[in-house]
């Protein structure tokens, strides 16, 4: 392409260096907007931009065609510097019909660009979602720079040649949006192109249609006087090494599939499909030559029998669910705690109770994990901070199970799941292999007999001749395996198998706080990490000194976070539920964490989170409501929406 400044192929526009840019792909949920920002996501990671995404889907499988409920988008921003987020706010917005116009552009900023498909704006249309008039063509949008192409016009012209069917030409039309794009952001089309064939290689003609389109949209772009100008960002300077893109769940199977590696052991996942943790089993399901085999049950007792049950044999039992999951499996976990099984449970949490909202994002499975089981049920907890980091949480989940045989639950979730960003791929020779050793017949063997320092029992496979034992639900006396109901072995048993988690070692929670003088800390776990780092380098730009700590372990938690907590002033901390972890280090710490909270099935924005550490810095942030006043802000807004509240 040209230099900067200089003409490109349609004689007029310039080409202009941007540090960053944030893109929106919007449209209806059968409008291919996931595959169109992967695409575009795919490119950008081959050339080198550091890069993060978020999709947004819609909850039902099918919403009426051209609807709000129905809409479904993916975010993307890239960066030539290393970026934590998808961005707060988009700079682009492309919407494929009047829906994924009401539902987004109050997201963009005054100024940004509007990319619509303008022969979705029929009347019809525009009636489905309440515009009374077509927002294209009046002043509806004067705040916005708006661009209205005929996107589907000119698919179907470009795929006419060919003979392809009106259907598969307008399903093409993401295609000519992907083309488009990639032409203002100087992104070349063979990467695309290869992906479209082999996706389609069993019908020909679909690929060749949405190549046609593909191309289409880029010479639109090249030939057309309504772009004045090009955008070039840069790639990254991130750290030497093979990088390739990854989301979430992606990175949590390899790193599932690495532990069995290095523990030179089977993995066995016993799963259920659930939204969003059903891509873990798709993805498992491939590694078959790494002795991984994947089981899909009826349901999510099943599920985790099955994973049980492996692990009983020998191998390493993965289960995968989400919330609503994790209640039906809370009784087997149980069951793992007092059988002393290493176990991986996956919980990739959503919004809920109950179905909730299947396709959007929460962390407020903390307390169910850790306390929502009958009984004394003392399990290790993790979470990951970011989609590659999932990687090395699954390794690390794996490594905790079968050194303390015990299960592990794992606490991903929906931001971080679909979510993606540039993975530098690691040298697994640099891993520490994980022991996961059994009892020999020739050696001595009690079924309660404990590792000093893991106070892990003795492991034997079933069946192993001389090493016979009794193992279940009921409790067992110490040392023997002997079902008793004896008061002080009980109360021993389970100080024992508490102790056990207590003393899993983990490593300390490192604080971020380059001028070592903070007085506020913002601490997070999950998917807060990104935007909590993001508004913690936007507050330093302006002088402002805060640190910031995340905590991955979160049980138990790292031996200095006591420390690290009473040494800042003021602390804050922001999730995605009503305060959970607050509560919890506030009971073991008596620390006054100020919690702010979240519960909107999207992940906090950078720009929300530089609102917190203002308030927080300022006192403002101290100013609760009272109940009763709350309350009326609540009924005050439903009123105002048509919503019946009842006093």
């Amino acid at each position: 392409m040209a230099s900067n400044g200089s003409a490109t192929g349609n004689g007029a526009a310039s080409r202009q260096k941007l540090e960053k840019v944030v893109i929106r792909f919007a449209g209806d949920s059968g409008d291919g907007m996931q595959l169109t920002g992967d695409r575009f996501t795919s490119e950008a990671a081959l050339f080198g931009n550091d890069l993060a995404t978020q999709p947004n889907y819609p909850a039902e499988i099918r919403a009426p065609q051209g609807t709000l409920p129905g809409v479904s988008s993916f975010q993307i921003q890239i960066a030539d510097y290393d970026i934590l987020t998808a961005g707060d706010r988009p700079d682009v917005l492309v919407a494929m019909n009047p829906a994924a116009l009401k539902a987004n552009v109050a997201d963009l900023p005054h100024g940004g660009l509007i990319i619509a498909n303008s022969d979705e704006f029929t009347k019809r249309n525009l009636a489905k979602v309440g515009y009374e008039a077509n927002p294209l063509e009046t002043d509806e949008l004067s705040d916005y720079v708006v661009q209205a192409v005929a996107m589907t016009t000119l698919t179907l012209g470009a795929v006419e040649p060919i003979g392809a069917t009106k259907k598969d030409g307008q399903r093409a039309k993401n295609m000519f949006a992907l083309g488009l794009l990639s032409w203002m952001y100087g992104r070349e089309l063979e990467a695309s192109e290869v992906f479209i064939r082999e996706k389609f290689a069993r019908k020909p003609e679909v690929a060749e249609a949405n190549v046609l389109a593909l191309k289409a949209g880029w010479n639109y772009g090249e030939t057309t006087e309504a772009f004045a100008v090009t955008y070039e960002v840069a790639p990254a300077k991130l750290k030497s090494g093979e990088y390739r893109q990854i989301s979430g769940n992606t990175a949590l199977a390899y790193g599932l599939v690495a532990a069995g590696q290095l523990a030179d052991t089977q993995v066995v996942l016993g799963t259920y499909p659930i939204t969003p943790a059903s891509d873990i089993l798709h993805e498992l399901s491939k590694y078959k030559h790494f002795n991984v085999l994947t089981f899909q049950a009826e349901d999510e007792i099943a599920g985790i029998g099955a994973a049980l049950g492996a692990s009983y044999g020998g191998a390493l039992g993965i289960t995968s669910t989400s919330g609503p999951g994790i209640a039906l499996k809370s009784e087997a976990i149980g069951l793992g705690v007092i059988m002393e099984l290493p176990l991986v449970v996956v919980d990739v949490q959503r919004g809920g109770p109950s179905t909730g909202l299947p396709t959007k994002t929460e962390q407020s499975d903390l307390l169910q994990v850790l306390y929502g089981r009958n009984g004394e049920s003392p399990v290790a907890v993790l979470a990951p901070a970011t989609p590659s980091d999932c990687f090395d949480i699954a390794v690390e989940a794996a490594r905790i199970a079968l050194t303390y045989r015990t299960p592990v639950i794992l606490l991903s979730d929906g931001a971080i799941a679909n979510g993606s960003e540039p993975w530098r791929i690691p040298d697994i020779a640099s891993y520490e292999p994980i022991d996961h050793t059994f009892a020999k017949p020739d050696e001595p063997f009690e079924p309660y007999a404990r590792d000093p320092e893991t106070l892990a029992r003795q492991f034997a496979v079933p069946g192993t001749k001389g090493l016979e034992h009794r193992i279940g639900g009921l409790e067992k006396a110490n040392g023997s395996g002997n079902i008793s109901y004896e008061p002080a072995n009980h109360d021993l048993m389970v100080r024992l198998r508490q102790a056990k988690v207590d003393g899993i070692t983990v490593p300390d929670i490192e604080v971020d706080d380059p001028s070592g003088e903070a007085e506020l800390l913002l601490l997070g776990w999950g998917s807060s990490y990104g935007p909590i780092g993001e508004a913690c380098r936007r507050a330093r730009r302006k002088g402002i000194k805060v640190a910031h700590a995340h905590i991955r372990y979160l049980n138990p938690f790292p031996a200095n976070l006591g420390e690290v907590l009473k040494r800042y002033p003021k602390v804050v901390l922001p999730e995605m539920n009503l305060g959970q972890l607050a509560l919890l280090l506030r009971a073991k710490y008596l620390v006054d964490v100020q919690s702010v909270t979240k519960i909107e099935g999207m992940a906090f924005l950078a720009d929300e989170v530089e609102g917190i550490i203002d308030a927080a810095l300022d006192g403002t942030l101290a100013e609760k409501e009272t109940d009763k006043a709350k309350f009326a802000r609540l009924a005050a807004a439903a009123i105002d929406t048509g919503v019946g509240v009842k006093a």
